[in-house]
């Protein structure tokens, strides 16, 4: 096949995915798998190796990510449940000041965005965003813009959050590489997208407290007292520091610089996502069950966290479908070469790549995953190191950030919740998605620079 042939199929297979989820409203499972097929007929394979290949590219994918987003997935049902949430806003808050209060929800965001997907988080802490508007009178955004740009960070960048962990799922890379440099290059880009950013837009919009507190009420349930806030930071950094500690246990091991014994056998088992997420959720049920919670609330919870959950496994197991196909067909291998001898770093492309799809279809889970499908192979044909796949996953979530807009449903979230019309919205939280999308970029390339 020649270079324009192939870039003609990656073409031709985007095309086809973004026409049946925008045109026709099909799922984006469905839609993948048929992509996936598609792809596979104008490559020149085989029927028969056509179904081999989905067979293994969604029984490979699914086998560690089903296990690590359905825990995490009750992981953070427990903590939404408990209000735990609510408890690291008000203790943050309380120590910061009044003055100081964007910096305490950017904070507040950055944590709560691990376990909680952003517009539950959101949802969660909106009532305390419309109390600091109506006692500071100043604009809504002032303290919003620093909240959400917190909970979308991380909810893009570190794991257990499904994006993340299904791309380095797919790029093959440790966990606990993605973890820390997730940390690292979130920390600056919340920052820059939040209390920054957040300021300054705060005096170019104003929006007061929009009418609709009956519908931001807690759901009243059978707690008890709220956890403590050095509960809720334990619970959340629990598996952060088991999966980072493996990572590094596991490495010094391999490099010989620590001898193999039964405690690095015992902290590399304990920091597997598997074990790290089984141990955390195990404390967060525990949690529950000391504010009041019973056996059968608890089972609930749980089983209502799987339902959202199991929409992302599936599309995250056709996206390992479309990932299989590039191999097996030799695309992925040709794709590697031609850019290879092109002057556009890796790390770029990818993010183009998920950007592209981001802005096209709205979705950042199905933005991350395409491009994860397209650029695995082009990642193992480069040889590239841990950290630096690592780095590539956070390319492809930075990219996956931008724009939101009137295609995605965190777009009218954030309008419904805050009381802006749609004009407001794209100045306001579309304009800081996309600031993350450019910082999470300009970060990665910087840390590349000095990672081998």
């Amino acid at each position: 096949m020649s270079p324009i042939y192939i870039l003609f199929i990656v073409f031709a297979g985007v095309s086809m995915l973004l026409l049946m989820v925008l045109r026709f409203r099909l799922s984006a499972f469905i839609a993948l798998l048929i992509t996936s097929i598609f792809v596979g007929i104008l490559a020149g394979m085989p029927l028969s190796s056509i179904t081999a290949s989905i067979q293994n590219g969604m029984g490979n994918t699914l086998g560690f990510i089903a296990t690590v987003v359905g825990l995490g997935a009750i992981f953070g049902q427990m903590l939404e449940s408990s209000g735990g949430a609510r408890t690291l806003a008000g203790f943050l808050l309380k120590k910061f000041g009044e003055k100081r209060s964007s910096w305490a929800l950017v904070i507040t965001g950055f944590i709560v965005g691990i376990p909680i997907f952003l517009d539950i988080g959101f949802i969660i802490i909106v009532p305390v965003i419309y109390a600091l508007t109506r006692d500071s009178g100043k604009s809504i955004l002032y303290y919003a813009i620093p909240l959400l740009a917190g909970l979308a960070v991380t909810h893009a960048m570190v794991p257990p959050t499904p994006g993340p962990t299904a791309v380095a799922q797919m790029l093959e890379v440790e966990l606990g590489w993605v973890v820390l440099f997730g940390l690292i290059i979130g920390l600056p880009t919340a920052i820059i997208a939040g209390p920054l950013f957040g300021r300054f837009i705060a005096k170019k919009i104003n929006v007061g407290v929009p009418d609709i507190l009956s519908e931001t009420e807690p759901e009243k349930s059978a707690a008890g007292k709220q956890p403590s806030f050095s509960t809720v930071v334990t619970l959340i950094a629990i598996p952060l520091v088991l999966i980072i500690a493996a990572t590094f246990v596991n490495l010094a091991v391999e490099k010989k610089t620590l001898g193999k014994s039964l405690l690095t056998d015992i902290i590399v088992f304990s920091g597997h996502p598997f074990s790290a997420l089984i141990i955390a959720t195990l404390l967060s049920v525990l949690v529950c069950l000391r504010r009041g919670f019973t056996s059968a609330e608890v089972l609930n919870l749980s089983t209502k966290a799987l339902g959202p959950a199991g929409i992302i496994i599936l599309v995250t197991g056709a996206g390992g479908v479309l990932k299989q196909i590039l191999v097996d067909s030799g695309i992925g291998k040709m794709l590697a070469e031609s850019v290879a001898g092109s002057s556009v770093p890796l790390l770029v492309l990818a993010w183009v790549i998920a950007a592209l799809v981001r802005i096209t279809q709205g979705s950042a889970t199905v933005a991350m995953i395409t491009s994860a499908g397209i650029i695995s192979p082009m990642v193992k044909a480069f040889n590239m190191s841990q950290p630096q796949i690592a780095l590539i996953v956070l390319a492809i979530a930075a990219g996956a950030t931008i724009m939101s807009h009137v295609n995605d449903s965190g777009f009218w979230i954030v309008s419904k919740y805050l009381g802006m019309n749609e004009k407001q919205t794209l100045k306001s939280w579309t304009i800081m998605e996309t600031i993350i999308a450019f910082s999470g970029l300009v970060i990665s390339l910087i840390i590349s620079l000095f990672v081998r």
